[in-house]
């Protein structure tokens, strides 16, 4: 018997840069969103006897991708077993269909699919809680794939919060074949807010940070927040999140010599904290009209109550006026823009030290934009980078307007899919492809 998981991808609808923790990592915010784009993990496993050690092997299409220990799926089932007390023998296969170190949380994706996968295929599960550790040792976009839909990430964006549902609405990920590295990002990110001049190059090669144990709620099951230590008590808002991640005492008790904050001076300003915290309050203000914690119990959710939307094909039934879904998306997604950081809006602070790198980027976004003319078709409510990047996504009020945006694209030389943004109740409606 084998199990396999739709393992869909994400963006980054927003995201902003912090100071510089006491672990050494940046403090950010930013709104993740799940896609239909996905790729393909199938998991067969059987159990061994007592006294037996694991084995784990893995394959895929993709010879880009790592097959030994080094791959998020191994070191999550690895890990997994471990944390159950359990010794198995497990085989795993990718079928990749998403960019490969694209910005899209692909592999990290694949890293929750595999646990998703081996649960049902043993028969044991592990408590909610203790899953979204796991996986925030994994990898810190790992947690986010455990809720889907609609997700607020704080800390190092393992710190998760479930939000109301956008729509289904029409997306387009344009797909450049362009490397970004993450690390030399925040390099740049560094030396911009310190006033220096960010380094003029950099390898190209996507760099992933080191994993740090999770240490906040958020999961299908609809825990309450008290069973995590450190976490705001039950029924505090995501808000709270947002002192504990980025405020001036993740600094006073830093354990970084003071050379070392001096050096970091510029990234732990006042003025950056309360950007960041103006971020996560236009943010969590999306929630305000229900309980995003509590777990309705409903088959094919994830346990998290949700705001009820139109379905895609019988909005789209109607062509011969403005739809329910196109006027629900554009008011959700225009509220974020116009309620973001000063007279910026909502963005993603990659970009101003990405784009100057790679100015091809830059390009692909107004491409994703459009300008709006007579004829051209195709105009985006909302376009940024996904992450430090190399993705970038666009979102629209109609297919027609994602098509027309999607061959403009296309037109230029760079690859881009079509596919629309995934809700939390189909999100695990659809998990498993059998």
């Amino acid at each position: 018997m084998t199990t396999t998981v739709r393992s869909y991808s994400k963006i980054n609808l927003g995201l902003a840069i912090g100071p510089v923790r006491g672990d050494g990592f940046h403090g950010l915010a930013t709104m993740y969103q799940t896609l239909g784009l996905h790729d393909l993990v199938t998991v067969s496993a059987r159990m061994l006897g007592a006294g037996a050690a694991s084995r784990i092997s893995l394959t895929t299409n993709d010879k880009r991708v790592p097959v030994d220990a080094r791959n998020t799926c191994w070191k999550m089932v690895e890990r997994a077993l471990g944390r159950l007390g359990l010794a198995a023998e497990v085989a795993i296969h990718i079928e990749k269909r998403l960019p490969v170190q694209g910005g899209m949380g692909a592999g990290s994706a694949n890293a929750a699919a595999a646990l998703l996968g081996l649960e049902r295929e043993l028969g044991f599960a592990l408590p909610g809680a203790e899953r979204l550790r796991l996986a925030g040792e994994v990898g810190s976009d790992v947690p986010l794939f455990l809720l889907g839909g609609a997700v607020l990430g704080l800390g190092r964006g393992e710190m998760v919060f479930a939000m109301p549902d956008f729509p289904r609405t029409w997306c387009v990920v344009a797909v450049p074949e362009v490397g970004v590295s993450t690390p030399q990002a925040f390099r740049d990110w560094d030396a911009l807010a310190s006033g220096a001049k960010a380094p003029s190059s950099h390898s190209g090669v996507y760099g992933t940070a080191e994993a740090v144990p999770l240490t906040a709620p958020g999961d299908e099951s609809g825990f309450q927040p008290s069973e995590i230590s450190g976490h705001p008590e039950p029924g505090a808002s995501p808000q709270a999140g947002i002192k504990r991640a980025f405020g001036p005492e993740s600094l006073a008790s830093s354990t970084l010599p003071r050379a070392a904050l001096r050096e970091n001076r510029g990234l732990t300003s006042v003025p950056a904290v309360d950007r960041l915290e103006m971020l996560s309050l236009a943010y969590a203000s999306l929630s305000a009209p229900v309980g995003a914690r509590t777990g309705d119990g409903k088959a094919g959710t994830s346990g998290i109550v949700r705001v009820e939307v139109p379905d895609l094909k019988q909005v789209e039934s109607d062509r011969g006026q403005t739809t329910a879904m196109n006027d629900l998306a554009e008011d959700a997604l225009l509220a974020l823009v116009r309620t973001g950081i000063g007279n910026r809006g909502l963005q993603n602070d990659f970009e101003d030290v990405v784009f100057p790198k790679h100015p091809s980027l830059r390009q692909i976004k107004r491409q994703l934009m459009g300008d709006g003319s007579a004829g051209s078709g195709g105009t985006a409510v909302y376009a940024a980078l996904s992450g430090s990047g190399s993705a970038l996504f666009g979102l629209y009020r109609s297919e027609a307007d994602a098509v027309a945006a999607q061959r403009r694209v296309q037109e230029s030389g760079c690859k881009a899919l079509l596919t629309t943004t995934l809700p939390r109740t189909d999100y695990w409606r659809e998990m498993f492809a059998e």
